[in-house]
């Protein structure tokens, strides 16, 4: 169904989110409001993501899918996470004669869900999760809009990977300026110590780590105060 006009509108949405402009958490933000615009029967829709450290619902429409999604978080295991875990297609027609998953699908129907479909979103090793549909009333998504979702998770998983490379990227560039100007600084203030110490730049360092040492402080910040001292004169 890529060819449908409210598809294809959403694909290329997804197409032009401008790395630089939105971090990870805007465009996963972007993906759950676009996927509840786009799919048929979509009431609800969160997006799970399973990380080394745990599981989160990292974006989500409503109070009502967070709920949802809680209730697998509790078990342990649901079609959010059978899909994050899986990067699998999980489709719940009836919640409330669904007996999977420790009897979440009677607690899901009580909280307002009659029908669920978790898509896995297998952004990179290490980051998974899941594009989570819920509909108000059972078999909310026919053939056509399960085919339609899964396109639209192919989509956005390409856009939530770029986004988490842009980030992982952004941030590897921040560290190493960080570690530059901190090497800079240090430097600057060897010179200073060897000038007025008349001492190699082993000793300076030597100096200058005791310091560090003594006052409990960064080699950095102590460096940097040194250089701001003599600047001032």
């Amino acid at each position: 169904m890529a060819h449908h006009p409210a598809a294809a509108a959403a694909f290329a949405e997804l197409g032009r989110i401008r790395l630089g402009e939105t971090d990870l958490d805007g465009v996963l933000h972007r993906v759950a409001d676009l996927a509840g615009r786009t799919i048929p029967g979509a009431a609800h829709v969160s997006i799970t993501l399973l990380r080394e450290r745990g599981v989160a619902t990292v974006a989500r429409t409503g109070e009502t899918a967070e709920r949802l999604d809680d209730l697998q978080y509790e078990r342990g295991d649901g079609p959010c996470l059978e899909a994050s875990r899986d990067a699998s297609t999980v489709l719940v027609p009836d919640t409330t004669t669904d007996r999977r998953w420790d009897g979440w699908g009677p607690e899901a129907a009580a909280a307002g869900a009659g029908s669920a479909l978790s898509l896995g979103l297998p952004i990179r090793d290490g980051l998974r999760g899941a594009l989570n549909l819920y509909g108000t009333a059972p078999r909310a998504f026919d053939t056509d809009a399960v085919a339609l979702a899964e396109t639209f998770a192919r989509y956005a998983t390409i856009a939530l990977a770029n986004a988490h490379l842009y980030d992982t990227t952004a941030d590897l560039a921040r560290h190493m300026q960080a570690a530059m100007e901190s090497r800079a600084v240090i430097e600057q203030a060897k010179g200073i110590i060897m000038g007025e110490r008349r001492c190699g730049p082993d000793e300076a360092f030597a100096l200058l780590t005791k310091a560090s040492q003594d006052s409990n402080r960064k080699l950095r910040d102590v460096a940097a105060a040194l250089v701001e001292r003599t600047r001032r004169g």
